[in-house]
């Protein structure tokens, strides 16, 4: 399948979109053949529609959510939050050493970034396992400058304006 140059893109800010945008762009390389890898960092135990249909367009989409939820909660200690995240980056690792997918998104790796449960460092040297024929796509608020600097792409989301300052809260099909 790869005929193209991979790239490494960074979806950030502070509005809504950057998880849905990795998604778009799965959908996208499955139909042009690709297989496609999501690693989920933070989310928990949320049934979201695209592990729905993670199940239904396997083996071709294959999606792992490693974290256990909102960092803040005080459901879960961080340690435990800590060793998830390592796991996902193991997965990540091995995913990009494969060379199997056109598609690996790191969902959710800037605020485990931000949470402390990864370091800067590690999430570089994934950047620079990112084969030739793979699109790398990294989400979250706050991207630090060195991430940035070491994308090839980044695109910055603005809320303009959202449904939760009048109260309504993350609705199934547009947030989950």
């Amino acid at each position: 399948m790869p005929d193209f140059i991979g790239i490494t893109a960074i979806f950030t800010g502070d509005g809504k979109g950057k998880t849905s945008a990795a998604l778009g762009v799965t959908l996208r390389a499955m139909g042009h053949g690709g297989k496609c890898k999501v690693i989920q960092f933070i989310k928990g135990t949320t049934n979201c529609g695209e592990h729905v249909m993670s199940e239904r367009l396997a083996p071709d989409l294959d999606i792992v959510m490693t974290g256990k939820g909102f960092t803040w909660l005080p459901d879960t200690p961080h340690e435990e939050h800590v060793r998830c995240a390592l796991e996902g980056m193991e997965l990540a690792e091995t995913a990009l050493r494969s060379g199997d997918y056109a598609v690996v998104v790191l969902d959710e790796i800037l605020y485990a970034l931000k949470a402390n449960l990864v370091d800067v460092e590690s999430v570089e040297r994934l950047i620079d396992l990112r084969p030739k024929t793979t699109h790398l796509i990294l989400t979250g608020r706050g991207a630090p400058e060195r991430l940035i600097e070491k994308a090839d792409m980044v695109t910055s989301m603005e809320c303009i304006k959202h449904p939760m300052k009048a109260g309504i809260s993350a609705q199934k099909c547009m947030d989950y």
